[in-house]
């Protein structure tokens, strides 16, 4: 009988007491032909973007301008005597501010009325003496002129006489003062003694390329634009530190002025200030409503990249949770997102973490993006990454 090498082998082995042997050889050589198992996919987090109705809005920054300006300047010289307000207080129109030394212009004026009352009555003396020619015709028309050049110079001295008394042109605010009690001060000088502005209510300018005053023209037009009044669009404000005002105003198209340099030109809007809240020289933002878009979609900026050319580029969860690059068409940034107008559909599932792990066509993990928590348990600002989904 023929019996097989491998039951000889076996049955030697066996008899020399190596079993234990054999038995670790053939566990080694049966390793040794599997394959290390796959790795798991990898987990990435992806947001849900819907189709919906937004506010498109335009953001200006500017700076608020007082609506009046009135520098207060002496229009003759001498002695501040009195200064006659608060500094920071509000002051109304033809309120009396500073008050000059008024006796020499006080004896000019005395002089000048005293020379024309007595010009005033010779020309009386002379006039029935020049219809009897007693007088020469010259001398009736030499005392007229006399009289004359005297009645102008007591008005002179009128108005110099008014002028130590420096009152306000407008309502407002009025500032320091640049002098007190004892200066001098001179005519047509330089430094203003005090500067009075209207604040209520104010202006707010902004300064943009000529192009975006063109198109708001065109959206004004079109009706795109909320209307505060005839030819007017409504504008609302956002302060320095990122609150709202609380009153809307109004932009004006025809107060402009293009820079020929720059090619920049100055939009102006009013805004009411009942409050006194806004002051000259404060950095705020315009804010204008452009109309509504139904069908919106906005992508998170974290889960859409750039490449050198500026295109733009998301990694979308397709089916069987494989990876589609998908190219993009976007528009403008709202807050932390990105208005899409070609490349994504409502539905699509785009990737915002994870993105350094995955490529185009591999097979993911995907989890939906949960807003993190913050210690106060209030959302942090990443909550805005998922946009708001539809009602149903």
């Amino acid at each position: 009988m023929r019996v097989a090498a491998a039951d000889i082998t076996m049955g030697l082995i066996i008899k020399s007491g190596g079993s234990g042997v054999l038995l670790a050889a053939l566990a080694a050589s049966g390793c040794a032909h599997k394959e290390p198992p796959a790795p798991p996919p990898p987990s990435v987090q992806f947001v849900v973007v819907h189709s919906r109705s937004i506010t498109l809005t335009i953001d200006l920054p500017g700076r608020t301008v007082a609506y009046r300006t009135a520098e207060i300047r002496p229009q003759i010289s001498g002695i501040v005597q009195k200064r006659m307000f608060i500094e920071g207080s509000d002051v109304k129109a033809g309120q009396q501010l500073y008050q000059i030394d008024p006796a020499l212009y006080r004896a000019t004026l005395d002089s000048a009325a005293a020379m024309a009352s007595a010009s005033a009555a010779l020309v009386e003396r002379y006039r029935p003496l020049e219809a009897v020619q007693a007088v020469s015709r010259q001398d009736f028309d030499n005392a007229v002129a006399s009289a004359a050049q005297s009645q102008a110079a007591t008005e002179t001295a009128t108005i110099n006489l008014v002028y130590t008394r420096l009152l306000s042109p407008i309502s407002g605010r009025i500032g320091r003062s640049a002098v007190t009690e004892g200066a001098l001060v001179t005519a047509d000088q330089a430094v203003a003694l005090a500067t009075v502005q209207q604040l209520d209510p104010i202006y707010v300018d902004v300064s943009q390329p000529s192009a975006v005053l063109l198109r708001l023209k065109r959206e004004f037009a079109a009706g795109q634009l909320q209307h505060a009044g005839d030819h007017q669009a409504e504008v609302h404000l956002t302060l320095e530190d990122g609150s709202e005002y609380p009153h809307s105003g109004r932009l004006e198209f025809t107060e402009v002025s293009v820079d020929e340099t720059t090619g920049s030109v100055t939009l102006r809007a009013l805004f009411p200030n009942p409050d006194r809240l806004l002051l000259p020289g404060m950095f705020v933002h315009e804010r204008l409503a452009e109309g509504q878009r139904a069908d919106a979609l906005l992508a998170p900026q974290q889960g859409i990249s750039r490449g050198p050319t500026g295109d733009a580029t998301a990694m979308v969860i397709g089916d069987g949770d494989k990876i589609e690059v998908r190219n993009l068409k976007t528009g403008r940034a709202i807050g932390t997102q990105w208005l899409v107008t070609e490349g994504l559909k409502d539905g699509d599932r785009v990737v915002v973490q994870g993105l350094q792990k995955i490529k185009a066509n591999s097979v993911v993990r995907p989890e939906e993006f949960k807003a993190a928590t913050s210690q106060d348990g209030s959302a942090s600002k990443v909550a805005e990454l998922a946009p708001p989904k539809p009602a149903s």
